[in-house]
């Protein structure tokens, strides 16, 4: 008879052949550098690092290893100025001023009324006390860690040390079951030595026009097998060009499902021209672009 998994357990993973099984489940294309990372990341209990160029699905992988694992997605998108509060616990403010008022009219002890004040109905769990508490292993995404300042950084490493953190009106909180954590960043700036160390480390590039084309068929399975590779082979030659702010996938998709909305079925409509605003998101590259169209086609 098949045991039933309990609540704190997480979906196992009997090895990197199980991970590319079920990433394909959910048609994420996944290189064998990617399948060996995210099964070692989630067997090994380790951060996964994850860098490369903005759009080409390095977020897609937290959330691939949630579904893998059948977990929650805990996700803590990082920005300048982020602070320590914003990440991990807040009190309710407006609650606990509602609460002191209608206590004014009652009796009991100071004491009384602060613990009542700072108690669970008044806390609010942002991403990584949420990650700490949770009842089973979930899946932390720390999104796009280089936009952070290095004093959360550092905060950061802390947590991800001994999860735990220490709450002093209702004392110290540790994580029974520590989530698996998945950092991006696009090299916005350098992170720390300690956090590369800590992590495993992976690097997404931009990819090849054969497996682009493969994401693409798979996220859009109605489109033209033609313009499919012509989109890909279009966008490998785009980012061999000097460019403002190189297309990712995700741009690639977006042209894509453009093209495919307009019921284009090639590159040489006289419709395809206005649809590069989907590609290129800096005026210079789509004026550019717009005018190199037919020279691209050509070769």
């Amino acid at each position: 008879m098949t045991r039933k998994r309990t609540q704190t357990e997480s979906v196992p993973l009997s090895g990197p052949e199980a991970v590319a099984e079920r990433l394909a489940d959910q048609d994420y294309v996944a290189d064998d550098g990617i399948v060996t990372s995210v099964y070692l990341a989630a067997a090994l209990n380790k951060p996964l690092l994850v860098e490369g160029p903005a759009g080409v699905g390095k977020t897609e992988i937290a959330k691939s290893l949630a579904a893998t694992l059948d977990t929650e997605l805990i996700r803590l998108q990082c920005y300048e100025g982020l602070d320590a509060a914003q990440a991990l616990y807040e009190w309710n403010y407006p609650r606990q001023l509602l609460e002191i008022r209608l206590q004014e009219s009652g009796g009991g002890s100071a004491a009384d009324k602060a613990a009542r004040i700072f108690g669970e109905d008044f806390l609010l769990e942002r991403p990584l006390l949420k990650a700490i508490r949770a009842e089973r292993p979930p899946v932390l995404l720390i999104d796009e860690l280089d936009r952070a300042d290095e004093a959360f950084e550092s905060f950061l490493l802390e947590i991800l040390s001994d999860w735990q953190v220490s709450i002093p009106e209702l004392g110290t909180l540790r994580a029974a079951h520590p989530p698996h954590v998945v950092i991006t960043g696009n090299r916005t700036r350098p992170l720390a030595e300690a956090t590369r160390r800590r992590c495993l480390y992976l690097w997404i590039g931009y990819p090849d026009p054969a497996k682009e084309r493969e994401i693409v068929t798979r996220k859009l399975p109605e489109i033209d097998a033609d313009l499919a590779t012509a989109i890909c082979d279009y966008l490998a030659k785009v980012r061999a060009e000097r460019l403002g702010k190189t297309p990712g996938v995700s741009e690639t998709l977006d042209w894509a499902r453009a093209l495919v909305a307009l019921g284009e079925t090639d590159l040489h409509g006289d419709r395809v021209p206005d649809t590069l605003g989907a590609l290129f998101k800096d005026p210079r590259d789509l004026e550019q672009m717009r005018a190199r169209l037919a020279e691209f086609l050509e070769h």
